[in-house]
């Protein structure tokens, strides 16, 4: 299943129309706050000009992009993690996603309705946050009740997850999301605990500028952000466009940008295959062996993974074939311990 990215943001604020040029679907995207009640949610392919290239040497008869899933997440309110608005369907919604995408209006336009009545993209990135650490305060405190309980006990590996609690507590009471909390993440206790927690902000964030000028300067703490800047109405626009028609009004989209960021904050790379058949491009998290890689393809290949035959990308065009690739060497042997790095084409032997 492809990964989920959340989109997020007040209301009225660019979410839904940022969704229907993502996904290339018709969504409610009327006037008012509230028009998403219920998620949509939309596959979006991941652009790599790789796939391209590779399937035009192989002569391939069809070429298979990675993708991942957006969710358009209606508008979260001052007051979301008490139940105002919808708060809790869709604070419940947003525990779904792997990470979050936070639409945030830094234009003026007085035809569009702002929920606060002005423009004030900082404050408007506070409300979002506060809500979602408000949440996870919650969250926090009550499971630090039962493993305070389990320390007293001595339970195995309870005083440890105590410790991750209260370095997580802290920083939420601080106003910090969890996700800055440094923690050890090689420890066992560790990635049980943030399962186990689920936090809203503990997920990672890329914050989607919505301007009305792809040039315009943003303030230092705007800056400071993992963003990306959008004219997300231009985007809308495009939609309605031919490419001869945008490439002649000189306009580009930059939806491109979101999605790689996107794909980047989830921690993920993407290997290829290729042939007459198909050329293919396969998501893995990074930092994967090959045979945890192989399980992209069939989870079989983990466990009667023999070794893989690999060669980067470019290095693949440069020869011109598999075949002479293989013919002069330039195909690499490795084992169950070669780490696969972006742009890796592979052949699996099991």
């Amino acid at each position: 299943m492809p990964l989920k990215i959340g989109i997020v943001g007040l209301p009225n604020v660019g979410k839904s129309t940022l969704f229907k040029a993502l996904t290339k679907n018709p969504v409610d995207i009327q006037n008012y706050p509230f028009c998403t009640i219920e998620p949509n949610v939309g596959i979006v392919k991941v652009p790599d000009i790789r796939l391209e290239k590779l399937a035009e040497m192989s002569h391939s008869a069809k070429i298979i992009p990675t993708v991942i899933e957006f969710v358009d997440i209606a508008g979260l309110v001052k007051g979301a993690s008490t139940g105002e608005g919808l708060g809790n369907k869709f604070l419940a919604n947003i525990r779904e996603v792997d990470a979050i995408v936070q639409v945030v209006r830094d234009f003026q336009n007085s035809d569009i309705i702002h929920v606060h009545n002005k423009i004030d993209p900082e404050e408007d990135i506070e409300i979002i946050n506060t809500e979602l650490i408000i949440a996870d305060l919650e969250t926090v405190k009550k499971v630090q009740i039962r493993v305070e309980k389990d320390a007293r006990g001595n339970k195995k590996g309870a005083s440890e997850q105590l410790v991750i609690l209260q370095k997580i507590r802290k920083n939420l009471e601080e106003g910090k999301l969890a996700n800055e909390t440094v923690l050890d993440l090689s420890e066992e206790n560790t990635e049980l605990i943030i399962r186990e927690l689920s936090l809203l902000t503990m997920k990672p964030f890329l914050y989607a500028y919505n301007v009305s000028d792809i040039n315009q300067k943003l303030t230092d703490d705007l800056e400071k952000r993992n963003h990306v800047k959008l004219d997300i109405k231009i985007e809308e626009e495009l939609l309605e466009m031919t490419t001869e028609e945008a490439e002649e009004l000189e306009i580009k989209s930059n939806l491109d940008q979101l999605i790689l960021k996107a794909y980047e904050i989830l921690g993920l790379i993407t290997f290829l295959t290729t042939g007459e058949d198909e050329t293919r491009a396969w998501t893995i998290r990074k930092n994967s062996t090959a045979p945890i890689a192989g399980t992209a393809i069939h989870n079989d290949f983990k466990d009667k993974f023999i070794r893989a035959e690999v060669i980067a990308w470019d290095e693949l065009l440069a020869v011109g074939s598999w075949s002479k690739a293989r013919e002069i060497g330039k195909l690499r042997t490795e084992g169950k311990e070669y780490v696969v790095q972006d742009g890796d084409v592979i052949e699996f032997k099991i």
